[in-house]
């Protein structure tokens, strides 16, 4: 791999915000996600797990209900009393509406798609009918005394199942009359509890409710006769979500405790054809609340307070064992939050309401490999930037030269200019940003910082000329005809002659900078590509994919490269197609052509395209044999991945020059020890 001195940075000090509502949407295999910070993230789970688009966040949107409708649309509500719809090609809010019935706790869609329904603080259940362009109000079912936390749809549409506090309401979806009520006992080990809140409903086929409760119940009742069927006290605390399988055989549940329960409906006796649920499986991959979950055909997926979205596969549903048969965390958003000015050596670190720019740390010692050198100068936090108002920053970057920094909201285009005297530093905004530079989804400047990039959330690439005042008119590159798509990931050449942009889908256009045209289209790819970069002195594209593909294609040439065909024809090791995290950044050797540097949040890799690919049959994490072999003998069994998984998890990894790396980590038990305090649990021997 070659010796670097490696910056190691552990102080960027970035939380996730916890999981808040997590939706299942069978038809397109995707899964929604709702934080607490009103961000709503869309993954693609038959894209390898990754998340393929995001909404930022807002902080007067608090998301209690997330659900999906007919034609693939996406809704949210929350604590502000409005109903929100996604644009999920322009990746931007669609439109917001009130409720009028004060906050929303609950929503879910009907199962033709064609109706919503939302439950509110002042104990109303309200019905809105789903049209092409938005909602309309249709009815209002009858009011009840408390505020509606959980709602659940019979299969056939013709009921509803309401949760409250202490009681489950069944209504009549066509009238809106409650028709029945099931009294839920307060008692708890014995004590009787003030209040037993419902936390969730499921509506089966055959009449069954299932609710899940405040006093760590799950019970099982008969609609038809309001009484209770089976009682399963599974907590000591809170169970605050529940979850059933398309095929009605099975449920899942998530409790305060951090434990979530796989529930299955099985025969009393083999010969019997009665059957009842049974508690097969408990799962402990939280330390905090569950607060949401959901049942795929192949998995169960849990996510709450320790913002880990937690994909837990059933073997007896996966057909062949491989990677997809694995348990999965992801922590981390699919995208950059950190950018780099190797100029001046600084990093940018991009947070929801504000930005800090750091300069690193520089040691005049020197040792042997793997030692750890003690700092000469300390790194230096340089600047807090706050973006006012309550929207999330959605992007954000700095100039190579370290003079620029951009960054963006929903609504406002921020442009600093940055001067530096000795230790001091000084910052210039510039005013009078152009309206239709706001929302943009991907920031980026040329390699001469004489230019930024900007792509909007309605398809449009422009470039702006940066001059020491301002910057010049903006100038639009012309788009495909026909298409208008978001563009997530820009990457310009080092000689600023092209610009490489992939939209939402899996395609990637290639523009010419002094033209503003459409030089070409890489062929396209079945999945979403997760990183591009294009490299000095060749400008070969090279394009990461969520399945673990790398493709190196020639922008002159307008073709695939011969290495990148090598590749293809004889296909990556297993291993590595088997990793679960995508790649999110690719970056160049200044001095080495042949080298390719990738990361993503487990290892990184440099790829040297003079060795020969390594096969099924050899270490991919150990291609070198012992220091005391030969230089022939291990030049012969050397191959061309060479990964080091030292540093983890990765947010971010560059070369600042030829000897030079920056790995940014962010270890778990940092985030952990930021999260509020668990509930505590007795232990054995304790």
């Amino acid at each position: 791999m070659g010796e670097f001195n490696v910056h190691r940075v552990r102080f960027f000090n970035y939380v996730p915000s916890g999981i808040r509502c997590v939706a299942y949407n069978n038809q397109s295999n995707r899964l929604a996600v709702s934080r607490t910070d009103g961000t709503v993230e869309i993954y693609n789970l038959s894209a390898n797990y990754f998340q393929e688009k995001f909404f930022p966040g807002h902080e007067s949107r608090a998301t209690e209900a997330l659900c999906w409708a007919k034609g693939q649309r996406l809704f949210s509500a929350g604590l502000n009393g409005e109903i929100i719809e996604y644009d999920l090609q322009a990746l931007t809010i669609k439109y917001a509406a009130d409720a009028f019935g004060g906050p929303i706790w609950s929503m879910a869609a009907s199962p033709s798609g064609s109706q919503l329904l939302v439950g509110c603080e002042d104990g109303s259940v309200k019905l809105f009918q789903i049209t092409p362009d938005k909602i309309q109000f249709e009815r209002n079912f009858d009011r009840q005394k408390s505020r509606i936390l959980s709602l659940s749809w019979h299969p056939a549409g013709t009921h509803v199942a309401a949760g409250s506090i202490d009681y489950i309401s069944v209504f009549d979806s066509k009238s809106g009359s409650a028709i029945g009520k099931m009294l839920v006992d307060r008692q708890y080990m014995g004590v009787s509890k003030r209040k037993c809140i419902i936390w969730g409903v499921a509506f089966l086929s055959d009449g069954t409710v299932i609710s899940v409760d405040s006093a760590g119940k799950v019970q099982i009742w008969d609609s038809a006769t309001g009484t209770l069927v089976k009682n399963h006290l599974v907590s000591n605390a809170d169970v605050q979500s529940i979850a059933v399988s398309p095929q009605e055989d099975s449920f899942v549940v998530g409790t305060a405790e951090g434990t979530v329960f796989h529930f299955q409906l099985v025969s009393v006796t083999s010969s019997s054809s009665e059957k009842q649920w049974v508690r097969t499986k408990p799962f402990q991959h939280h330390t905090h609340d569950v607060r949401a979950v959901a049942h795929s055909p192949t998995a169960l997926i849990s996510g709450g307070t320790d913002t880990h979205l937690v994909i837990r596969p059933l073997m007896e549903k996966v057909e062949v064992k491989n990677y997809d048969a694995a348990l999965r965390k992801i922590t981390f958003p699919h995208r950059r939050l950190v950018s780099c000015a190797k100029k001046k050596q600084l990093l940018l670190f991009q947070f929801a309401h504000h930005l800090e720019l750091w300069r690193l740390g520089s040691t005049v010692a020197t040792g042997k490999n793997g030692d750890t050198l003690p700092l000469s100068k300390n790194a230096d936090h340089l600047l807090h930037l706050k973006t006012k108002g309550p929207e999330n920053i959605i992007c954000s970057s700095i100039s190579p030269c370290g003079g620029w920094i951009a960054c963006s909201t929903a609504s406002r285009f921020f442009l600093y200019r940055l001067n530096y005297e000795h230790d001091n530093i000084s910052l210039q905004r510039v005013s009078k940003m152009p309206v239709f530079l706001r929302s943009a989804l991907q920031i980026l400047f040329s390699e001469d910082s004489t230019k930024l990039f900007v792509a909007s959330n309605q398809g449009s690439l422009r470039v702006i000329r940066l001059q020491e005042g301002g910057f010049t008119h903006p100038r639009a590159f012309q788009p495909q005809s026909g298409t208008v798509q978001s563009m997530c990931l820009l990457a310009v050449s080092p000689d600023g002659n092209w610009l490489a942009a992939s939209g939402s889908s899996a395609g990637v256009h290639v523009y010419n900078v002094k033209q503003l045209k459409l030089h070409c289209t890489v062929p396209a790819y079945n999945f979403p590509v997760t990183a591009l970069a294009i490299a000095p002195n060749t400008n070969n594209l090279v394009i990461a994919h969520s399945d673990q593909q790398v493709f190196e294609y020639s922008i002159p040439d307008k073709q695939y490269t011969e290495w990148s065909r090598t590749v293809q024809k004889q296909g990556f090791h297993h291993l590595w197609l088997q990793r679960d995290t995508p790649i999110t950044h690719i970056s160049f050797h200044p001095k080495r052509p042949m080298h390719i540097l990738l990361h993503d949040t487990y290892m990184f890799c440099l790829i040297d395209k003079s060795l020969p690919l390594p096969n099924d049959k050899t270490l991919l994490y150990n291609p070198l044999p012992p220091t005391n072999e030969s230089d022939v003998i291990r030049r012969r069994t050397a191959h061309a991945f060479k990964i080091s998984k030292k540093y983890k998890p990765l947010l971010f990894v560059d070369l600042l020059d030829e000897k030079t790396l920056v790995a940014v980590e962010r270890p778990l038990d940092d985030i952990v020890a930021q999260l509020p305090p668990p509930i505590k649990k007795k232990k054995f021997g304790t």
